[in-house]
């Protein structure tokens, strides 16, 4: 059955739910290792040069955020879990919860794996604020019972009011906003709660003494045009009077396919870099061979030593999902690139995707420490107020195949899910100098005994992730009858 088409929401009515699930990548962590739980966990590249993804709420505490750098977070927590990263786990969640959402309504639009848009009005007619309370709150529930995590909600008129009131009351919580409260909501937030407000933009509106949305919105539309420009002024001046004309659109094509490496070191050796191109290029070739697409436009993006970003694109003649070819141009795109002083980052991705492409080479998913996959989606257009394509799914590193691997092959990830033939289910808690240690538990054990093998251990192998199985409720015994009266 096709996806509904895409409509405005009606602005009487508060009909489109966000969701968020909190602290994900962190929270599926804590809930397959049961000695993370009440924990600071910390989830995103490892080494000293890696990325923040998710910090656990007990690692905010100290100060840890997305996007820091993860020798930052060290240094503010250094004896938080840091872990690599499991995709396949939270792609299992996230399916879970966005079948949920999709029993409330056909037109959910993911944001990411642990974000969407769902729009209530559309299946079900006469909506009401009670109505939507009531949804909201049976959404919750059903997430918590079948995937064991927490998710907060927002129910608003439009996707802006929806998103900012999803993120008032974090972690586990449900704010919904009647069409008639929205102003009294909105006006006494600071300013960079609204889409379009970033570090610059904040800090040019704070200069004028617009500190709050209800300072944003007592501007005149021209004064803000005049400060920002035409698409970037009207949009801020509608975001702050609450209007939002956005529709929850149900599919989300996906825009690119790509891949990138941070260094630990910074690399100079341009055959070093051809081969990290060519591995890059295997798995943007794997990853659009699972999607059924190909793509056109070959880019590759080099940060330098100095964090200066460039980057450079081909377009070709045909459209391609081939990890040779793939790489043949990334290597030349990457030859006009002045690498002599160092490379600190580099990633290979395709883009102006189309349907499936016969493709002649099918890649090794291994991916290396510190790699990031990205499959980019949004719509048809970007943002009207940040000039961004919205969505995407959050780049972490891909699982190592499942089983055993030759032993020159063995590169644990912290986090990582093993087993072993005597000792069972279990995940990596560190590597090196020839040895793993491995705990061994999983999302129903108590916390499990450590032990530590060599790191080429014939029997410890890569394992998919834990299952983890829903509670089974025992029904409810109904009140014996009343003796009846004499």
């Amino acid at each position: 059955m096709p996806p509904p088409l895409p409509r405005r929401p009606d602005p009487r009515v508060a009909g489109v739910l966000h969701l968020d699930l909190d602290a994900f990548f962190a929270a599926v962590e804590q809930r397959d290792k049961p000695s993370l739980r009440g924990r600071p966990v910390v989830v995103g590249g490892t080494g000293l040069r890696g990325v923040v993804a998710t910090a656990s709420y007990e690692a905010r505490r100290f100060g840890i955020g997305s996007a820091m750098p993860t020798g930052q977070a060290r240094r503010l927590c250094p004896n938080a879990a840091y872990l690599a990263g499991r995709f396949g786990a939270y792609r299992i969640v996230s399916e879970q919860v966005m079948a949920i959402a999709r029993e409330l309504s056909p037109a959910v639009e993911p944001m990411s794996l642990d974000e969407a848009y769902v729009d209530l009005a559309l299946a079900h007619e006469g909506l009401t604020t009670e109505d939507a309370v009531e949804i909201a709150k049976e959404f919750r529930t059903r997430v918590r019972a079948r995937t064991g995590l927490t998710v907060s909600v927002g129910v608003g008129r439009s996707k802006l009011t929806a998103k900012i009131a999803s993120d008032l009351r974090k972690p586990d919580a449900l704010v919904v906003v009647a069409p008639e409260d929205e102003a009294d909501l909105l006006r006494p937030l600071e300013v960079s709660r609204l889409p379009g407000v970033g570090h610059v933009t904040g800090e040019r509106l704070r200069r004028s003494g617009i500190r709050t949305i209800g300072d944003l919105a007592a501007v005149e539309e021209d004064e803000l045009v005049r400060m920002f420009g035409k698409a970037h002024g009207t949009g801020l001046a509608a975001f702050a009077r609450g209007f939002d004309p956005r529709p929850v659109v149900a599919e989300r094509e996906a825009k690119s396919v790509s891949a990138e490496e941070t260094f630990a070191v910074d690399l100079t050796d341009r055959r070093d870099l051809d081969e990290r191109v060519r591995r890059m290029a295997e798995r943007v070739a794997a990853r659009l061979t699972t999607s059924g697409l190909s793509g056109r436009t070959v880019t590759i993006k080099v940060r330098r030593y100095d964090f200066s970003t460039l980057n450079r694109s081909r377009t070709l003649a045909h459209s391609t999902g081939s990890a040779g070819e793939i790489a043949e141009h990334a290597r030349e795109l990457l030859a006009a690139v002045d690498v002599a002083d160092g490379v600190r980052l580099l990633g290979v991705g395709v883009s102006g995707l189309t349907e499936f492409a016969q493709i002649d080479l099918l890649a090794d998913l291994l991916a290396d420490s510190d790699t990031e996959d990205h499959t980019e989606g949004g719509e048809a257009g970007a943002d009207p107020v940040d000039g961004v394509a919205a969505g995407g799914i959050h780049p972490l590193t891909s699982p190592a195949p499942y089983g055993p691997a030759a032993p020159a092959e063995r590169d644990w990830s912290p986090g990582q899910d093993v087993t072993h033939p005597e000792h069972g289910s279990g995940w990596v808690q560190g590597s090196g100098v020839g040895r793993v240690t491995v705990r061994f538990e999983g999302p129903h054990t108590p916390p499990g005994r450590i032990l530590t093998f060599r790191a080429d251990d014939p029997d410890l192998a890569a394992a998919p992730p834990p299952v983890f199985e829903p509670p089974v409720l025992e029904p409810a015994v109904p009140d014996p009858a009343p003796e009846p009266s004499a």
